[in-house]
């Protein structure tokens, strides 16, 4: 289960991580009795990375234009959901970020510290530049000091971000937590740190031994329903939603991109799924190809999901590989819908589900299209389109059309 950014900073707050002055905003018109002083950050509080891209924060001068901005925000979809509460916070002047975490290390069972000079690091070159500590005993301030050290800090800075650190392994401690992060950790001109932004993820087995996290655990069930895919995910960037199409991408930008074009064509988004990369700490190495075909079969098992759309662009590693997995999945469930038919003396298209909708565009991807060109011809549940566009408005059609009927 992961936290709201104003969640997190509210626990921070409580073990002594520096945070701003902030007050949560549930309507435009709480701006007006804001006690916070100008200049301001307006954030929109959704479980979505890349919300400044998508316009969900914004700075403001004064009251009227925040209160003008805080009224788009509240009706921004980012990824497809709507924030229920903004974040107001002071506006921060960083002469540097750092990034922070703490995560938990499912193989060896143990937590790791991690630690960059770059907030904004590329996944797929972490491991070049995100510094790492094993907590292999009982913790002491002395692997806080390792990894500072690591990550080439010195003085009263090395001294700072330890004692940052050491705050952040406790909180991780006390609640039962899978991961919990700082990006970026902001470093002022007088060398002040500040946590600027943050996530947090509970373990999902351990919620029942906190009565305060399982209060807010029955909150979100009571807001999202009761659909609990996003927790097959693991540590993929991905994003739990509950309409009919289901998202695969290869890339943050890719999956964020076409959920809100979705949203936008009134189409509703389901289960979205980055399949660019797995987590840093995934020590089970992971192909494409083996995220697709998860992917893939993850979606098509949520009943829900009526058309999967899969948005790859530029390039992947071994497209031909790629598309061979896609027929391979087609071929399966085409199987599986004979059988049913044959039992059932029902027409195909009834039982055909989910479509496949996938968008390939790029040079590159020529391979692919090549393989999946003979298939499309024989296959009408697999449509194959080079504009973004004209998958999206295809998945909506889909859904919203009478020849798509589930029999219960």
């Amino acid at each position: 289960m992961d936290l709201l950014e104003y969640q997190v900073k509210e626990w921070f707050g409580e073990i002594g991580i520096p945070v701003l002055p902030s007050q949560h905003i549930y309507h435009p018109t709480d701006l007006k009795r804001l006690k916070i002083r100008y200049p301001i950050v307006l954030k929109s509080q959704v479980h979505a990375g890349d919300r400044a891209k998508a316009g969900g924060v914004r700075i403001v001068e004064t009251t009227i234009d925040a209160v003008a901005a805080a009224q788009n925000i509240f009706n921004l979809p980012i990824w497809g959901e709507l924030p229920e509460v903004v974040l107001a916070e002071s506006r921060y002047d960083a002469s540097q970020e750092f990034y922070l975490a703490v995560v938990l290390d499912t193989a060896i069972c143990r937590p790791i510290l991690l630690g960059c000079q770059e907030p904004d690091v590329d996944w797929e070159l972490a491991g070049e530049k995100m510094q790492y500590v094993v907590v292999e005993q009982e913790f002491s301030p002395f692997y806080a000091r390792r990894l500072a050290l690591k990550m080439g800090l010195q003085g009263a800075l090395m001294q700072s971000v330890s004692s940052v650190l050491e705050k952040l392994y406790q909180l991780f401690i006390q609640k039962d937590l899978d991961l919990v992060e700082i990006n970026p950790l902001a470093i002022n001109n007088s060398g002040e740190v500040m946590a600027l932004n943050g996530k947090v993820r509970v373990n999902q087995r351990a919620i029942g031994r906190h009565p305060e996290i399982a209060a807010m655990a029955a909150k979100i069930v009571n807001h999202h329903g009761k659909n609990q895919m996003n927790n097959r995910f693991g540590d993929w960037d991905s994003l739990a939603m509950h309409g009919k199409i289901g998202i695969l991408g290869n890339g943050t930008g890719s999956m964020m991109a076409t959920c809100d074009l979705v949203t936008s064509a009134g189409g509703k988004p389901g289960m979205c799924l980055n399949l660019r990369h797995a987590s840093i700490i995934d020590t089970s190495p992971t192909t494409f190809c083996d995220r697709l075909i998860k992917g893939l079969n993850i979606l098509a098992a949520d009943k829900s999901i009526q058309v999967i759309l899969i948005n790859l662009l530029g390039s992947i590693p071994e497209p031909e590989a790629a598309a061979t997995a896609i027929v391979e999945f087609l071929s399966h469930h085409q199987e599986e819908q004979t059988s049913s038919i044959g039992r059932a003396n029902g027409s195909k298209r009834e039982y055909h589900s989910p479509y496949l909708v996938i968008r390939l565009a790029g040079s590159e991807l020529n391979a692919a299209k090549d393989v999946l060109a003979s298939l499309e011809t024989h296959d009408d549940g697999l449509i194959v389109v080079e504009n973004l566009d004209e998958a999206v408005a295809t998945s909506v059609s889909l859904v919203k059309s009478p020849a798509y009927k589930k029999v219960s």
